[in-house]
């Protein structure tokens, strides 16, 4: 998924209107794809970043020397109140157990004026290479997880109803569309044998012949590429103001 996190990154700083001068938290920041993008726009001194998970903490920091970057969940941010001008969770509000608490708390250390933004990939279909993925799996396993089906926030509009009823002001929404490139269908299915992420451990929990069906499954669904292609995401974005 990193290479879509990067792709991901500078449409969304975008959006948020991030540029030189404002001091900038990455709310859920895993290893550091937006944190880096916040970094070449305003400076790693300007920049600041916190995650649940220790191994993604230590991680972020190491890629962005500078940043300071804070273990701890999205409903509980560890900076003080009013500290940033704008406050972005990137691929993060389907992951958290509590949204509103965690926009309460995105609010809280947000400057007045300031804007908070979040996304999330389109479930519902906009994220080519999960979509090819689960459906391969559920035509080969009915008993497949649908991960597609049930994710909070992937869907047009979900993210722009939280902050409404946060009673964000000025609240608008929208699509961000980007691609990534892969050398070849090796170079794609590589991604899944590692074990992470819910693709990866249902990848993982396969016997060899059922893993390899699913390879070849998906691999005839993308029009079995032979050598270099791209696959298209969409991720759907809304931003707010205190």
């Amino acid at each position: 998924m990193g290479r879509y996190s990067r792709a991901l990154a500078p449409a969304f700083a975008d959006v948020a209107g991030v540029s030189a001068g404002r001091h900038v938290l990455d709310v859920g920041c895993g290893p550091g794809a937006l944190t880096a993008e916040l970094v070449r726009r305003v400076g790693a001194d300007r920049v600041s970043a916190v995650d649940p998970s220790e191994p993604f903490v230590e991680a972020c920091a190491r890629r962005n020397p500078g940043v300071r970057v804070m273990q701890g969940p999205a409903e509980r941010i560890p900076f003080a109140d009013a500290s940033f001008n704008a406050v972005l969770a990137q691929l993060v509000l389907h992951f958290v157990s509590e949204p509103a608490a965690a926009v309460e708390e995105m609010r809280r250390v947000l400057k007045p004026g300031g804007v908070i933004a979040a996304c999330v990939w389109d479930f519902s279909g906009g994220m080519e290479m999960l979509r090819a993925f689960w459906v391969s799996a559920l035509t080969l396993d009915p008993a497949a997880p649908d991960e597609m089906g049930n994710r909070r926030f992937g869907r047009d509009g979900e993210i722009a109803r939280l902050f409404e009823s946060a009673e964000l002001s000025s609240v608008v929404s929208g699509a961000l569309e980007v691609e990534a490139a892969y050398e070849d269908f090796d170079d794609l299915w590589a991604g899944f044998l590692g074990g992470v992420g819910p693709a990866g451990v249902y990848c993982a929990s396969l016997n060899e012949a059922a893993r390899n069906a699913l390879r070849e499954e998906l691999r005839s669904r993308l029009g079995s590429p032979s050598g270099r292609f791209s696959l298209p995401a969409r991720a759907w974005y809304a931003l707010g103001r205190s």
